[in-house]
């Protein structure tokens, strides 16, 4: 469907409906992927969801229900179901209202027609340009090329009516060596723009680079951490920003903003606007999203609300609800702000460290103090007097993520990353203070 049959089909789901007021989410997405490992593609799967989610307010209390049929049976029933929720559900602290109408700032070029085309043999070339390195290499690779198609569109009786659609494409890939792995990665709103030999050349180059694998001590390193490591640690602050989890005292933040709680070099921002981003201009009710200054400095700014947190909490409302979110308000564009120097630089200042690509099987430990634990995989390094003197064990550590971002350094190029559950753009990282726990035998 294109904005007018999604717009349509939300009219549909609000009309005729016995409530004080309701709204509709329509969602749409396409996603296509082109898997392999050991050099051969081994899955293609091309999925496309509309999801039609209704939430109806009877008396200031909520019903939600769902469908993924679209003629009016289908609408009415989830319709009617919704209803029937929210003059049975219980009293909330504060009654349920819907937004009014409004406008947005659309990012952009969100979208790229090209990339929502994408065939399967434009993805199969992608990855036979990885195979073609790895293999030159002495290697074999395990991954994926994909692109994604994200389409929503949100109804009220208030008069909200708001339509976005963007994309993405993203490759991922593990080169396996005799001794050694490597990883890589890269994301853009264009396939066009995703150079797979690129990223196969890096990750083929961290795995047959190693050499014999060494055995770091354990205590405290100093670490440098690529950008998909520096993600995977700030990924864990993410839900603190979160009104209600300030509120519930699971937050960090819940000692107060006007804090200093990071070093004065870093600064954390929720900007669905970033031209790596260019993502949903509003949110999951309609509300406008705001840009969102969390961290300046190392000092907390601000976190992010949606209708009810931002009445409950008598603050303005940003533009973060998410549907049936169980951690209320959520950032979902979180940007960590460049350093000065290069990645190459902070490694060549460096007198004895070790180089992180990533990490995996990360773990909470202490949920509100920001403690994790977890591994390194696919590419860590020694380095000596500034040079990277070949591969290390994998080791395991744990630490508190506030810490090591209050004594850090960070690089002056940041990327897109994610993983399954977050996107973020962030740079590499180096930490002064980082605990070695343990230590693996691969």
């Amino acid at each position: 469907m294109d904005d007018r049959e999604r717009l349509a089909l939300a009219e549909r789901a609000i009309s005729d409906g016995a409530a004080d007021s309701i709204e509709a989410l329509v969602s749409d997405q396409h996603d296509s992927l082109t898997r392999f490992t050991h050099n051969s593609i081994h899955q293609n799967l091309d999925s496309l969801q509309t999801l039609v989610q209704i939430r109806a307010v009877v008396d200031g209390r909520a019903g939600w229900a769902s469908t993924n049929g679209r003629d009016d049976g289908d609408l009415a029933l989830a319709r009617n179901r919704a209803i029937a929720q929210a003059r049975f559900a219980p009293k909330p602290i504060v009654p349920v209202r819907l937004p009014g109408k409004a406008t947005y700032a659309m990012p952009q070029l969100p979208y790229d027609a090209a990339t929502a085309d994408t065939p399967p043999s434009a993805r199969a070339e992608a990855a036979r340009k990885i195979f073609a390195v790895a293999e030159q290499a002495g290697a074999w690779a395990a991954g994926y090329v994909a692109t994604a198609t994200s389409s929503v569109v949100v109804a009220n009786s208030n008069g909200i009516r708001a339509a976005f659609s963007g994309t993405i494409a993203a490759t991922n890939t593990k080169c396996v060596a005799p001794i050694a792995s490597g990883y890589a990665e890269a994301y853009s709103r264009r396939f066009a723009d995703l150079d797979t030999t690129a990223v196969g050349a890096r990750a083929a180059a961290k795995a047959t680079d190693a050499g014999e694998l060494g055995t770091p001590d354990i205590g405290d390193w100093t670490v440098i951490v690529e950008p998909p490591a520096l993600g995977e640690l700030v990924a864990f602050l993410v839900p603190h920003f979160s009104a209600q989890r300030i509120f519930e005292g699971a937050s960090f933040l819940a000692d107060g903003l006007g804090r200093q709680y990071m070093g004065e070099n870093v600064t954390l921002i929720d900007d669905y606007a970033h031209p790596l981003f260019a993502t949903c201009p509003f949110d999951g009710e309609g509300s406008p999203t705001e840009r969102v200054t969390l961290i300046e400095n190392g000092i907390a700014k601000d976190f992010v609300t949606d209708m009810e947190w931002a009445e409950r909490l008598e603050r303005r409302n940003t533009g973060h609800y998410v549907p049936g979110g169980a951690e209320g308000p959520y950032p979902r564009a979180v940007v960590v702000q460049p350093g000065q120097r290069s990645r190459e630089d902070l490694i060549a200042s460096t007198k004895r460290g070790i180089l992180v690509s990533r990490f995996w099987y990360i773990r909470v430990v202490d949920q509100r103090k920001a403690i994790v634990t977890g591994m390194t995989r696919d590419g860590t390094f020694l380095i000596e007097d500034g040079k990277l003197k070949g591969g290390l064990k994998n080791l395991r550590f744990n630490v508190r993520i506030l810490d090591l971002l209050s004594s850090c350094e960070l690089s002056d190029e940041t990327v897109r990353t994610g993983g399954y559950s977050y996107g973020m753009v962030c740079p590499a990282a180096r930490f002064d203070r980082f605990s070695v726990s343990s230590v693996t035998s691969y």
